[in-house]
């Protein structure tokens, strides 16, 4: 994924971004199964990496796990907001052991799942879809401010972050409608990128500490993270410290600029 160039700014911490990552509508696969990763009709991780998945009744894997408690991995793949080149934003992978809850035990998660995030598909549970819980060992995340491994009691101990849920409306509003915003970022990218010909800038993410930008060139991409001055907590203080980036030009920000290495 590159390397950073500029001392890397502020950001939140690594458990930070496995819990937002997790908590978004991410895709999931459950990998290492011993045949084609599978995708679960329905998946919610909790604060603490543990998952419920409802997969359907004619799943192969859930002969193993009725056999007793299976080893695979989850994989949680976060795409951007807006249509991106190479939309992938980051990469979560939760290793630990799927097991089959008794009936009763499997409606009650159903419901605890359907009271954080409606699914209408929990609704297929008993009719056609089985439920079966993963308990977490190990995760790992992967993604533009770096990689980590982390422990359920790492991820249990953070918190996502507060933009978490309302990121992919805010950045696709603000593509569609305020590319004056662009505008003003672009005075605070490194001085290659300004003056690179043919650059687009595209917002890939937004959380308490700063503003994330995607700088698309001819070549190849670049991500650069730009500091809020005084970060932000609330979507009033979001507004005000994104204001302050594009109305203060020759404000100094922490940056971090990573450049990605083109997909083959």
């Amino acid at each position: 994924m590159g390397s950073t160039r500029l001392r890397r700014p502020p950001a939140p911490t690594d458990a930070e971004r496995a819990r937002s990552l997790a908590l978004r509508r991410s895709e999931a696969s459950l990998v290492g199964t011993g045949s084609a990763p599978v995708t679960p009709l329905v998946h919610h991780v909790r604060a603490d990496g543990s998952a419920v998945l409802l997969l359907a009744d004619d799943e192969p894997l859930l002969a193993r796990v009725r056999g007793g408690n299976t080893a695979v991995m989850l994989e949680l793949v976060d795409r951007a907001a807006v249509d991106l080149r190479e939309p992938v934003r980051g990469l979560l992978w939760i290793t630990g052991w799927l097991w089959l809850p008794e009936q009763r035990a499997a409606r009650r998660m159903a419901l605890q799942v359907a009271d954080v995030r409606p699914q209408e598909r929990l609704l297929e549970l008993g009719h056609g879809a089985t439920l079966v819980r993963l308990d977490p060992g190990s995760a790992v995340l992967a993604d533009g401010d770096g990689c980590a491994a982390l422990t359920p009691v790492d991820m249990a101990a953070a918190r996502p972050d507060p933009f978490c849920l309302m990121e992919d409306h805010w950045l696709t509003h603000l593509e569609a409608a305020h590319p004056e915003v662009f505008v003003g970022l672009a005075q605070h990218l490194p001085p290659e990128l300004g003056r690179c010909r043919g650059a687009r800038i595209r917002p890939l993410g937004v959380d308490r500490c700063g503003f994330r930008l995607r700088v698309e060139t001819p070549e190849r991409d670049h991500d650069v993270r730009l500091t809020f001055p005084d970060g932000a907590s609330t979507p009033e203080d979001l507004r005000e410290q994104l204001n302050r980036l594009v109305a203060c030009p020759f404000r100094r920000v922490g940056v971090a600029h990573r450049e990605r290495t083109p997909e083959p």
